[in-house]
């Protein structure tokens, strides 16, 4: 006899593997997913595990049920790069991962410290964590099949070709407004025709409609209502964060009025 957890009760069982249990639990529900993964049917039981049985045959196809299947497929085989893994690229990244994006290339020479967890897609088990290793587990945690490609660098005009050449759209997420302008420059100069969507002013609260995405510099999208701020919070990074994370998604999909 042993302890696991199954869809999210604690569960006494002498089962031997996933599959078994799942037959005498749910026997009308075919995936499969143990300790954050998708499994057959004959992987072995162990004390503590997490197991959660779902309706269908496949986690992803599961996953992305709600979305056109069409923009699915675009997705999946699209690799966005995302230059910051701070309130905006964090974010962005979780973003991208519930949409369906088939890859991830993050950059980030930072880690994750206390001032970072009122706006950043963190947690406070990640303080300390390079925010690329961060943010990967993050988003294993919600899209195990999202592969990640991650860069703990500092950017610089030399590197960004290396590591976003292979890009289908990568978005800028700095802070400083000199790396802001490195970037768009870097990409514009060395990797002309991949689009690029970045942040600027994001600041304050209580005035969400003032986040806007337009287009600048003849195909740049550009999100953020302009202005910048000492006080950064949760909701107004994160509605800049989905307006480029959206303007991602017009472009990989290819569809009309990319420029926001």
């Amino acid at each position: 006899m042993m302890r696991v957890t199954v869809n999210g009760v604690l569960t006494d069982t002498d089962s031997g593997t996933v599959g078994e249990l799942g037959r005498h639990l749910y026997p009308d529900r075919g995936i499969y997913v143990a300790d954050g993964r998708q499994v057959g049917g004959d992987t072995p039981l162990h004390e503590g595990m997490r197991i959660y049985f779902g309706k269908g045959e496949d986690m992803r196809t599961a996953m992305l049920d709600r979305n056109d299947p069409d923009v699915s497929r675009c997705l999946s085989s699209s690799c966005v790069g995302i230059a910051g893994l701070g309130g905006l690229g964090s974010n962005i990244a979780a973003m991208l991962a519930r949409a369906g994006v088939g890859k991830l290339i993050i950059a980030d020479f930072d880690s994750v410290d206390l001032g970072n967890l009122n706006r950043q897609n963190y947690l406070v088990e990640d303080l300390g964590l390079a925010k690329t290793d961060a943010t990967e587990r993050m988003v294993g945690r919600i899209s195990p099949f999202t592969r990640i490609e991650k860069h703990t660098a500092r950017l610089t005009p030399d590197n960004i070709p290396r590591v976003f050449g292979g890009c289908d759209a990568v978005c800028e997420a700095f802070d400083a407004a000199d790396q802001k302008a490195m970037l768009v420059s870097a990409v514009m100069e060395k990797l002309p025709g991949v689009p690029l969507v970045c942040g600027s002013g994001m600041a304050g609260y209580g005035n969400a409609n003032s986040v806007v995405s337009r287009t600048v510099l003849g195909g740049v999208v550009l999100c953020g209502d302009g202005t910048e701020g000492r006080y950064l919070m949760s909701p107004h990074v994160n509605i800049c964060a989905g307006h480029m994370a959206d303007a991602v998604l017009k472009i990989l999909t290819k569809k009309e009025n990319t420029d926001v």
